[in-house]
Order: structure tokens, then C-alpha cells, then sequence
């Protein structure tokens, strides 16, 4: 919901930094890789119940490295390789987080985090199911920015859920009953993309 509003307001600075990192020779692969690094490496703080700070800082460096690698791109050649390989690292890094507060605490957790995941699965497959579809029909959107992928309008995006693990890391002890909300919201957001794509497709 709130992407597209994001980036029109981190764009502009964003891609000064991109155009920086490609000037000293970083490629978009390699700061999509060091991206999913540092999520990952949040991941395992928050697993291992380390102090949620240092996770936080890691989970914020990743995002920053996410936005970063399409600015690289720009300033340098964007391929389909690279937006593959950014979609899948995304989703890599968004499956880790609840998977880390089963680890974490599995008794407490461990339901909350496996229907956050489900809704994640769901809300996955709906969003890159309508861009394979767009493709085929030749539909093109820059509302989310230059994008290798058709990315669909929804209540949640990834500005949404970044604020949400923010929130996560912050309170810890707060997960379940935001797992269950957010995980709603999830699904809620998958149905509306088919709600959509009826439309368009139907």
C-alpha cells in the first residue's frame, strides 16, 4: 500500500548511492547477495536470542542493501538474472524472520509463526502468479518503481513488512498476537490480488 509513495520519496537519494557503489565497482548481484547476508545474519540473532538491537541494525542494512541493488542496476545494466535473483532473495529473507521466532521460542511461537508463513506462502504465489500472467499479455506498471517484475498494488507491501519486523525486533515478547494479525492481513491482501485478477484475467 505504501510503496509506491516510499519510493517516490527514497528514489531520489537511493539512486546517488547506487550511482556511487557502481562507480567503485559493486555490481547489483553482489549487493543483492550481501543483502540477503546481513537479513539472514539478523535472522540467526533473532533465533539465537541475541539482544534485538544488533538485529534490528542488521535487519535495516539489509533493506537498505535491497533498495540499493536496483539503484546499482540503473547506473549499470539491469538483467533478468538480477531481478530473479532479487525476488528470490527477498523471499528467502522474509521466510527467515518468522522461521527464527520458532527457533527462538518454539513452544510459544511455533503455531503463530507456521500461519504467518502460510500467509507469506499465499501472499507470495498470488503476487508473482498475476506478474507471470502480466508478462504474457505484455502489461507494464512504474507505480513501484523500475522493477523487473509486474508488482501489483495491495494492503501490504514491502514497505509494510519491514515496518513489521521493525515492530518484531522491537517486541520480541509481542509476536504472536502480531504473527496472527499480520498474518490475516496477508491473506486478506492474497485475496484481493485475485479479486484483481479475476478482473484483468477473467
Amino acid at each position: 500500500m505504501l510503496d509506491g509513495a516510499m519510493r517516490r520519496l527514497i528514489d531520489p537519494v537511493v539512486d546517488r548511492w547506487g550511482r556511487a557503489l557502481a562507480a567503485r565497482g559493486w555490481t547489483a548481484n553482489r549487493v543483492t547477495i550481501a543483502g540477503l547476508a546481513l537479513g539472514l545474519a539478523a535472522a540467526c540473532v533473532l533465533a539465537f536470542g541475541g539482544p534485538v538491537w544488533p538485529a534490528l541494525v542488521l535487519l535495516l542494512a539489509s533493506r537498505l542493501a535491497d533498495g540499493l541493488d536496483g539503484a546499482v542496476a540503473r547506473a549499470t545494466a539491469k538483467s533478468d538474472f538480477g531481478g530473479y535473483l532479487d525476488i528470490v532473495c527477498d523471499f528467502v529473507f522474509y521466510g527467515a524472520i518468522p522461521l527464527a521466532f520458532a527457533v527462538r521460542d518454539p513452544d510459544a511461537n511455533g503455531i503463530a509463526a507456521a500461519f504467518l508463513l502460510a500467509s507469506f506462502y499465499a501472499n507470495g504465489s498470488s503476487f508473482l502468479a498475476y506478474a507471470i500472467l502480466a508478462a504474457k499479455r505484455g502489461m507494464e506498471t512504474s507505480d513501484r518503481g523500475e522493477k523487473s517484475l509486474y508488482f501489483t498494488p495491495g494492503l501490504l507491501e514491502g514497505t509494510e513488512t519491514i515496518g513489521f519486523f521493525v515492530l518484531l525486533c522491537l517486541w520480541p515478547q509481542g509476536f504472536v498476537p502480531m504473527a496472527y494479525v499480520f498474518g490475516m492481513l496477508c491473506f486478506y491482501t492474497c485475496a484481493s490480488r485475485i479479486w484483481l485478477a479475476w478482473r484483468v484475467f477473467g
